[in-house]
């Protein structure tokens, strides 16, 4: 991977990139509609071209902790999105890349980095994923140049006296490669299924068919949640303390999401039998006007 020279040893200032994040941290948040726009939940990454005309933003939100990682080529235009917890760097690090490969037919243009996510947290998990990410693409064969690290001590702001992330989200326009700061009022398809199977363990999937334009959720599997309902009438505070890296970073949704996520196990403890019974994805496409419609095999 190439960079700048890096300004301090814990990786977190790059000078170019250092210019870069503070650019980015002090854009005001745009608020992304359905139109043209998927969504990439935790554990997930999506990828496609300026070719597509389905898509032409990808995007992910509720990083505390987590990092959202973007790579494009410039010369193609393929571009991945992905959210990163920490479970596997190396492996979703090589995924993203080959995700970006193997839409890119071209050897004109060159491999751009984007990272962005975590703060100063009390336990550093933000710190450590910062670290577990450069390294895992410093790894990479690939020539990859960091044009953006807005992680950990750059993206921490402090309020009342508690660290908080600066960015929770952030999109990507496909056709120019531009990222910003974001919020999305579009969080489908399938959100419940998508939160169930991260919450039962579930490794980073890619969720995108770039040349079909089309999302394919599963088929998924999983055991039955152990204590599902004692977690359904728990306290927030309960919740939060035993869900959540950072409990006082997380946004305000998170215990409701959560919820909505335990009562999606209890309903289908068995979702090879009640969501994928044929043992086939759940496909969407995304119709004009923003909605998804499910596609029948």
């Amino acid at each position: 991977m190439h960079c700048t020279k890096p300004e301090r040893q814990d990786g977190c200032e790059h000078g170019v990139t250092r210019e870069q994040a503070r650019n980015l941290t002090s854009q005001s948040t745009q608020v992304i509609g359905a139109n043209g726009f998927l969504y990439v939940q935790q554990r997930e990454l999506a990828a496609t071209t300026p070719r597509d005309r389905s898509i032409s933003i990808l995007g992910s939100e509720d990083a505390t902790t987590c990092h959202i990682v973007v790579l494009r080529h410039t010369g193609s235009g393929a571009t991945c999105l992905a959210h990163c917890d920490g479970s596997d760097s190396e492996t979703e690090v090589a995924a993203i890349i080959q995700a970006v490969k193997s839409l890119t037919k071209t050897t004109e243009g060159r491999l751009e980095l984007h990272l962005v996510g975590g703060f100063n947290d009390q336990r550093q998990l933000s710190l450590k994923l910062s670290r577990q990410l450069l390294k895992a693409f410093h790894k990479q064969e690939e020539d990859i140049h960091l044009v953006t690290l807005c992680v950990t001590d750059i993206n921490d702001r402090t309020e009342n006296g508690i660290h908080l992330p600066i960015i929770y989200g952030l999109a990507v326009h496909v056709k120019t490669g531009e990222i910003c700061k974001a919020k999305f009022e579009d969080r489908q398809p399938d959100e419940d299924l998508r939160s169930a199977y991260i919450l039962t363990g579930g490794h980073m999937v890619n969720i995108y068919d770039a040349e079909l334009e089309q999302v394919n959720i599963g088929p998924y599997s999983w055991m039955p949640f152990l204590n599902i309902e004692f977690w359904l009438y728990q306290e927030d505070k309960q919740i939060l303390d035993c869900f959540s890296t950072s409990p006082q970073a997380e946004p305000p949704h998170f215990v409701q999401h959560m919820k909505s996520s335990f009562q999606y196990l209890k309903d289908n403890p068995r979702p090879q039998v009640s969501v994928f019974p044929d043992g086939k994805p759940r496909s969407y496409k995304k119709k004009a006007d923003g909605q998804w419609e499910r596609m029948t095999n």
